[in-house]
């Protein structure tokens, strides 16, 4: 059961031996609890400085969409492990079809988010919803437009039940060192 777990999750051997433990034996609640370790791990590492990477490169099949992306990590070891540039690759292959126009929502300027707020509460008033659940609705509007136009929010396109920070904290969680984006650009033909 061990090995499984490992191939499926590429985990540690004793992580998996604990996760198993602490599951009794259910593979998928332990790969749940895998992944939600995985998530704690990253937010631990978060502020870690990360001067390695890549610049990875994505040319659609046609050649009218080319993407750059620059993914950080720690140490050049990580840089050059093949699940890192994977990683990379799939980050830009992400960036090419999801069209994102931010890193993370922290990054959209804030004269877009009182703009998205207001025609969201004028939308909201319009369709008659209560005055008490307005700002609710215009928050739940927000993190719809986050997950549409903030690359880490968005859902993955090769597994859309996670979405791309979700991918990189799984990343860190193997990797032992913070990952980030830094930076990409989207070229489209004629655009």
């Amino acid at each position: 059961m061990v090995k499984e777990l490992r191939e499926k999750t590429g985990a540690g051997v004793l992580d998996c031996k604990k996760a198993l433990e602490q599951t009794n034996g259910d593979i998928e609640k332990a790969i749940q609890l895998l992944r939600e370790k995985g998530l704690a791990t990253a937010a631990k590492k978060a502020g870690r400085t990360t001067s390695q990477g890549v610049i990875a490169s994505y040319i659609h099949p046609g050649a009218r969409i080319g993407v750059m992306v620059e993914v950080n990590c720690e140490t050049d070891f990580v840089a050059r492990l093949e699940e890192f540039q994977s990683l990379a690759h799939d980050i830009a292959m992400q960036v090419a079809a999801s069209k994102p126009e931010w890193i993370s929502p922290e990054d959209v300027p804030a004269e877009v988010l009182e703009r998205e707020r207001s025609i969201y509460r004028k939308q909201a008033e319009a369709e008659g919803k209560p005055a008490r659940a307005i700002d609710n609705i215009v928050e739940g509007r927000l993190q719809k437009y986050f997950a549409e136009f903030c690359l880490l929010e968005q859902p993955f396109i090769k597994n859309p039940e996670i979405a791309v920070k979700d991918l990189i904290a799984e990343k860190i969680a193997k990797t032992g060192e913070n990952i980030r984006v830094s930076r990409f650009v989207r070229y489209e033909l004629g655009q």
